[in-house]
């Protein structure tokens, strides 16, 4: 039996969102009358694009297709990018999958790591397919995919149950996202999993934030959520949990929406707006965590024509000026910010901003810097700077072993730069 595994270009003239924003006068401009309107409403209305874009959620077409052609035309800074990704040990095509019934984070035994190693070997052996055109590599992704589909049934675990659904939820919907169309894939049945598996827990937190105070949890556990909700939607053609979570984004009540993300924004701090991170007093590299969540929440939203990178009059470019300005050793305003905790809402308050951890290196600024300083062509030199001394950026595995380096999937140089 003959196999077709060319990557599959966009059908041409599809009726996307973002085609029709574009030629109803520019994407930019129209996304940003879009935004402005539904802040003033409340944010409440459709965002869902009529048509569904593929590939459409971290990665579309368009950036796929320039590092293609750029990393075989050696040219740089995508080469070093692709060379990072090649010498992961997770991209290696004999890479063999795991698959377990269920998964455990949080509590007694944990069996988690296996999961999410072999979400990013099925992502990153899904890229060197889409950039290179190498079977071996996407006959793994696929292998890896179908293994975990036919056989995960439950994740559970404490509280921590909730970031692995939404972690891993997000990043699995992207690797089979990559992989939509190929040969052999059953994404009939890994859209079942994600939908029966991963979106339940995604829903159940974002509604009831595990019975806790609305503002208990960081930034982070909302935007994981909101990511694999948003990354499930785009993966199963479904409307309504796009929708959710895109208005969670604009307007819901737990930290992970932009106003509570970003609580207080300074207008002129030596020349630039800065906007104070909602985990800034609590360390930075889970404040530099949440750069990566929200960055790939509104790449995965960019891709399907919304522009929430400039929701709010860039509120989180502010925020990502804040971040990286403190993580260069620069020094940076910060308000007293003081939320609510437990099941009572008991108050707790941050006072100062965080040293700890200052100045680690995350994959998470490529994908900014890009968008900000060369789609938007925006003065950022922060973000610039930070992401010039993370480059080449890595991906899973590169930033240490455990759990947090894996909390991005990394690879923006590679697959970001313009």
């Amino acid at each position: 039996m003959s196999r077709d595994h060319s990557p599959t270009p966009p059908p041409a003239h599809r009726p996307t969102r973002r085609t029709l924003l574009r030629s109803a006068g520019g994407l930019t401009a129209a996304l940003a009358v879009g935004a402005g309107a539904a802040a003033a409403t409340g944010g409440s209305a459709g965002a869902a694009p009529a048509t569904f874009t593929h590939p459409g959620a971290l990665h579309a077409y368009g950036e796929l297709n320039r590092a293609k052609v750029r990393v075989a035309a050696g040219a740089e800074p995508w080469l070093s990018g692709w060379n990072r990704l090649t010498a992961n040990r997770h991209s290696a095509s004999t890479w063999a999958p795991n698959p377990q019934k269920t998964i455990i984070r949080g509590g007694t035994g944990e069996n988690y790591g296996i999961l999410y190693n072999d979400i990013h070997a099925a992502y990153q052996n899904a890229l060197r397919w889409k950039i290179a055109g190498t079977t071996a590599h996407g006959d793994t992704a696929v292998t890896i995919l179908n293994a975990w589909s036919a056989t995960l049934t439950t994740l559970t675990g404490n509280a921590d149950r909730f970031l692995a659904a939404g972690l891993y939820g997000y990043q699995f919907a992207n690797a089979a996202e990559l992989m939509r169309g190929y040969s052999g894939f059953d994404l009939g049945r890994f859209q079942t999993m994600m939908r029966n598996v991963f979106y339940p827990l995604n829903n159940q937190f974002l509604n009831q934030h595990n019975d806790a105070c609305i503002t208990n949890y960081w930034a982070n556990w909302d935007l994981c959520t909101m990511n694999s909700i948003l990354a499930i939607g785009i993966l199963c053609d479904d409307a309504a949990k796009y929708d959710q979570a895109v208005n969670y984004f604009k307007s819901g009540a737990g930290n992970g929406s932009l106003r509570h993300a970003v609580p207080f924004v300074y207008d002129n701090v030596d020349g630039y707006a800065l906007g104070q991170w909602q985990e800034s007093g609590r360390d930075q590299g889970h404040t530099m965590m949440g750069m990566g969540q929200m960055g790939a929440f509104c790449e995965m939203a960019w891709s399907q024509g919304d522009d929430l990178y400039g929701y709010d009059g860039n509120r989180f470019m502010k925020a990502a000026q804040y971040v990286a300005k403190y993580n260069l050793g620069h020094e940076v305003p910060f308000t007293t910010y003081t939320w609510g905790t437990g099941q009572n809402c008991a108050q707790r308050s941050h006072t100062v901003i965080s040293a700890a951890s200052r100045g680690q290196v995350r994959p998470v600024w490529d994908l900014l810097y890009y968008h900000y300083g060369r789609r938007r062509g925006l003065d950022v030199p922060y973000i610039k700077a930070i992401a010039e001394s993370v480059r080449p950026e890595g991906g899973g595995g590169d930033y240490g072993s455990t759990s947090g380096g894996f909390d991005q999937t990394g690879f923006g140089t590679l697959l970001y730069a313009k």
